[in-house]
């Protein structure tokens, strides 16, 4: 787009919609795929992070199957409860610049690591019913992300602090309808939370048209700040399936529905004193804390585990999943302040995909080392890549080591190393601001579960 005064955008209440409507945005979707990249996560196993995911629906003795394909809850023969905790400690680091609405730098630097570290804990309880049915529930955070760049940096018109946690309770059920088949379903509570900020460029908002008030307001000479904050509740529900061809192998299949939600919130400015002066005598009610809502759904995804026993000692799985990331192709924000009209941002993000190998070797009977690669594709590109997610495709590289120091009771741990590409951005604030460049990203998981069988 060409950055010059003329083609700096009207300024009647554009900003606060289109600012609120990306950010809000970026907030629901963000949480809601499993292992669909945009650095959402799906660490509720140690034992499967340990094999880079690879058959983690049909691989046996792992009560996350709860989440993971509650079918497969069909051949547990006693009560299990198990706990896990990971750390991900993942680095994100722009290399670039900006420039205004006149195509002039924007001061600042790069912003420093916007990475951090997130505890993910989880939680899963399985009980068998008789010998047909078995029940399951968990708590899970399929989701914990932040990024936070200093608050002068080049990219503060489009981001400051992306702050994303979702949460899932689960209540699953399966069938055992032959001795090598079972059916399984699960209902889910899934409670999402967001906290976003960003900077506004008010002087370019009123060098710009109706306010022509240049060159008293300049862009970059009258810095604000928008605060987002939103919640929701909502239910969701998926069905799986788990086969036995032979005694050596299993294949699970999971369909997960979409969700249908709305997020609600609200919207805090912060304005500098001239900039509320100009807004008073114009007696235009611009920028004022208000509410909001935003109705959407998050994509349907499938995934398929295979797990084969070659011996007593070495086992293997392949897992493959895919997520309909290409329905989202836009938001609808609408706002409790009638002066604020709807507002629509378009995404047309792309359906992603992940593919992993791994295996387990038990040394002993109390000793089992775990080994995995994968590859995790992005639903976003270049031109639909945002600083608040800036997110690529991903290289998963796993070990574990699962260790049974009594008959009933196993401790395991995970690690895993992500490879990922350099993240292309070219993302225009709502004031024409436009980051142009990439970020070097990299994560490091380590996952322990402590696993009690009744």
């Amino acid at each position: 787009m060409p950055h010059n005064k003329t083609s700096m955008r009207t300024a009647h209440g554009a900003y606060a919609v289109g600012a609120l409507a990306l950010a809000v945005a970026v907030a629901l979707v963000a949480p809601q795929a499993a292992r669909a990249s945009a650095f959402q996560l799906n660490e509720n196993s140690a034992q499967a992070m340990g094999r880079a995911y690879a058959g983690d629906g049909a691989a046996p003795g792992d009560p996350s199957v709860v989440v993971n394909n509650p079918a497969s809850m069909a051949w547990f023969k006693h009560s299990y409860l198990q706990v896990s905790a990971t750390a991900i400690d993942f680095s994100s680091r722009f290399h670039g610049s900006a420039t205004d609405a006149l195509g002039q730098p924007v001061s600042g630097g790069n912003g420093g690591n916007a990475g951090g570290t997130i505890p993910v804990p989880a939680f899963f309880y399985l009980q068998p019913i008789n010998e047909q049915w078995a029940f399951g529930m968990g708590v899970s955070a399929p989701f914990g992300f932040q990024t936070q760049y200093n608050p002068t940096w080049v990219g503060r018109y489009n981001a400051i602090l992306s702050d994303f946690k979702s949460v899932d309770a689960t209540f699953s059920v399966s069938y055992k309808v032959a001795d090598n088949f079972a059916l399984g379903a699960s209902l889910i509570a899934q409670r999402t939370s967001a906290d976003l900020t960003s900077a506004i460029n008010f002087g370019s908002i009123l060098a710009a048209p109706p306010f022509n008030l240049a060159p008293t307001f300049m862009p970059q000479s009258a810095d604000g700040l928008a605060q987002i904050k939103g919640h929701n509740w909502k239910w969701g529900w998926q069905i799986g399936a788990t086969w036995k061809p032979t005694d050596r192998d299993t294949i699970a299949l999971l369909y997960h529905a979409k969700i249908s939600q709305t997020l609600t919130g609200n919207a805090t400015f912060t304005v500098p004193a001239q900039v509320q002066t100009v807004f008073a005598a114009a007696q235009l009610p611009l920028f004022q804390n208000t509410g909001g809502s935003a109705a959407f759904a998050t994509p349907a995804y499938v995934n398929l585990s295979y797990w084969h026993v070659f011996n007593d000692r070495f086992s293997a799985g392949v897992q493959a999943d895919w997520t309909q990331w290409s329905s989202f192709k836009n938001l609808t924000v609408v706002y409790a302040n009638p002066a604020q009209p709807p507002s629509t941002e378009v995404f047309n993000w792309r359906n992603s995909h992940f593919i992993s190998v791994g295996g387990d070797y038990h040394l002993s009977d109390t000793l089992t080392l775990r080994a995995g690669v994968g590859v995790d594709t992005s639903p976003t590109y270049q031109l639909t890549r945002d600083p608040r997610v800036p997110d690529a495709t991903r290289r998963w590289l796993t070990v574990g080591l699962g260790y049974k120091p009594l008959d009933n009771f196993e401790i395991n741990v995970g690690y895993a190393h992500l490879f990922v590409n350099n993240a292309h951005v070219n993302s225009e604030s709502p004031t024409n601001d436009l980051l142009t460049g990439y970020y070097t990203n990299s994560a490091d998981l380590l996952s322990a579960s402590a696993t009690y069988r009744f």
